[in-house]
């Protein structure tokens, strides 16, 4: 098949997946998206004010073309990858996802370039405030692995809790997290069928 005829092709099924899912599944949270997700969080994993889990992975890239292919390999994978950062909620439901441009081979170099916060920046975020305890907390947060900076939306595990509490909490927020693990086992998964007929 000829190149433009692929690139066609694939612009064609983009715009269908679009047209077909833009309603339900590819928009930004708004503030109801919000409080569903407050509900099935805290019902599910008992962590009020936690919106969702926020990780990367790498995605193997068979087709990188032959020029690209050091900017996009790492020392510990033997192939080119491109990462992919994702919110993923307990559905399923990736609210937001983006692809790392060259050179950004971890997590940190991934969130810097990424939009996720540019909403918030520019006031058009939705509002994510919730009540814990009679204590009012102005936006949510993402439960994130140790390699994530301090920041007041992402909560970490505990590096080596000792105390009971500290205990109980890594416990949970660790099953809480294979939310978006489970998503990026979705996506491998539809990525390698994919691979294999284009192949």
């Amino acid at each position: 098949m000829a190149e433009r005829t692929s690139q066609e092709c694939l612009e064609y099924f983009c715009d269908a997946v679009i047209h077909l899912y833009k309603r339900e599944y590819l928009h930004r949270a708004t503030s109801h998206d919000v409080a569903l997700l407050y509900n099935a969080h805290e019902e599910r994993h008992h962590l009020p004010g936690m919106l969702s889990s926020l990780d990367c992975t790498h995605v193997v890239w068979r087709n990188c073309p032959r020029g690209e292919k050091g900017q996009y390999t790492r020392g510990d994978h033997k192939v080119p990858t491109i990462m992919i950062e994702a919110v993923a909620s307990q559905d399923l439901w990736i609210w937001h996802a983006f692809f790392g441009p060259h050179g950004s081979n971890n997590d940190i170099n991934v969130l810097n370039r990424s939009p996720l916060y540019d909403t918030t920046r520019n006031g058009m975020a939705p509002n994510t405030s919730f009540t814990l305890r009679g204590r009012l907390y102005r936006c949510g947060y993402l439960l994130t692995d140790g390699i994530y900076p301090k920041w007041s939306t992402f909560v970490k595990v505990y590096p080596h809790p000792v105390d009971p509490n500290e205990v109980k909490f890594k416990r949970v927020q660790e099953a809480s997290r294979k939310d978006v693990e489970r998503a990026f086992g979705v996506l491998k998964g539809k990525w390698k069928i994919l691979d294999v007929q284009s192949g």
